[in-house]
């Protein structure tokens, strides 16, 4: 019975306690109302104050490719041709989780440097680069917290770049590295471990803009990822189409000399005219089946190219969006709003009877001390 009766009394009292507080927060009510104003009317500032952001999602599956069946595929065709391939064929090394990697490396950066994009308020065409320098606001408060930043850069010797400077992946300029870091700032690219399908999310500050890069985006991309897996293909291509050619030409030759040397000794009967004749018959041969060898191994290794060639199942295209997607006014507003009552109820709970009972001591002192010294 003692200790319920002891759980029973703490309970009653954190009752009291909380009583106590709801009482006294009652009593500053009007406090509490005028800190929540004053927030909200922080929070409709700072939220008028950022810019309209527009944010554009493309969501693409990328063909996945089995390596164990893409080496069978292309063991069949090379043993058609006569070829071998090796242990590792058909393996990828750039798989979707690599693709924000790919998007946010400096080369793929850069190169979006030049896209020209159309703005939806006026219709005007101009750089990507040249948007984000000339077109895309800031709030107010970061020119403040920049401006002694830009005075020291002000002061400093800053590097001096020329009319005839050219991009260079491999040394940016303070400028390029900004921009680059806005870039990737902007467009983030994100996969699913289990899908696979990577989403690419591209925020402007003006709706056409932000859909036409999206698109660019998706599409260089599929350009990169393309290149890079036919690129073996390719140069074997290359490769086959240059012995075609050459075993072509060796054949119209061998054949051109077989065709001369008839007509020059046409109705001899002498045995070396006729050696002479079966060797350059023979020489033709070989020259034409050397010259259809080839021709097969161009087919084969067009088909090559055509089978590493990924294909990518656009989910969701680029759409130019309706509405804003920042700054989410209504979130700020009821935020800003919350944090004002909280920390008004805190200033009149904690701050203000710690803050009165300092006071009250050092009154106490000082009035003892004057005591003392009456006495």
């Amino acid at each position: 019975m003692s200790e319920d009766s002891f759980n029973n009394n703490e309970g009653e009292e954190k009752g009291i306690d909380l009583l106590e507080l709801a009482s006294t927060l009652w009593k500053q009510r009007r406090k509490l109302i005028v800190w929540s104003i004053c927030g909200a009317l922080v929070g409709l500032v700072i939220a008028f104050s950022i810019p309209k952001e527009y944010t554009t999602s493309v969501k693409l599956a990328p063909e996945i490719t089995d390596s164990k069946s893409s080496a069978g595929g292309l063991g069949a065709l090379a043993s058609m041709a006569g070829l071998s391939t090796g242990a590792t064929s058909g393996a990828d090394a750039v798989y979707p989780t690599l693709y924000p990697d790919v998007v946010s490396s400096v080369p793929f950066s850069t190169s979006l440097f030049d896209v020209e994009v159309t703005t939806k308020k006026d219709g005007r065409k101009m750089t990507v680069s040249q948007f984000l320098e000339e077109e895309t606001k800031s709030p107010w408060w970061s020119a403040v917290l920049s401006f002694p930043f830009k005075i020291i850069g002000i002061l400093k010797s800053e590097e001096e770049v020329t009319k005839e400077h050219k991009l260079d992946n491999f040394q940016l300029t303070l400028d390029e590295s900004r921009m680059v870091e806005a870039l990737n700032q902007r467009i983030v690219t994100s996969v699913d471990a289990k899908t696979s399908v990577v989403t690419i999310n591209v925020m402007m500050q003006d709706p056409l803009v932000s859909a036409i890069l999206a698109d660019t985006v998706v599409s260089r991309l599929q350009e990169y990822i393309t290149d890079y897996r036919t690129n073996k293909a390719r140069k074997d291509l290359e490769y086959a189409q240059k012995l075609n050619k050459e075993a072509k030409a060796n054949y119209y030759k061998a054949q051109q000399r077989y065709a001369d040397y008839l007509d020059r000794n046409q109705g001899l009967a002498f045995y070396s005219a006729q050696t002479v004749k079966e060797r350059l018959e023979n020489e033709a041969t070989l020259a034409f089946n050397l010259y259809n060898q080839t021709a097969l191994g161009v087919q084969k290794t067009q088909a090559k190219v055509q089978e590493t060639t990924p294909v990518y199942a656009i989910v969701t295209p680029a759409t130019v969006p309706v509405r804003a997607s920042s700054p989410r006014k209504m979130m700020i507003l009821i935020g800003f709003t919350f944090l004002a009552f909280v920390a008004c109820a805190v200033w009149i709970l904690y701050i203000a009877p710690l803050v009165k009972s300092r006071k009250s001591s050092a009154n106490k002192d000082m009035q003892e001390s004057d005591s003392k010294h009456s006495e």
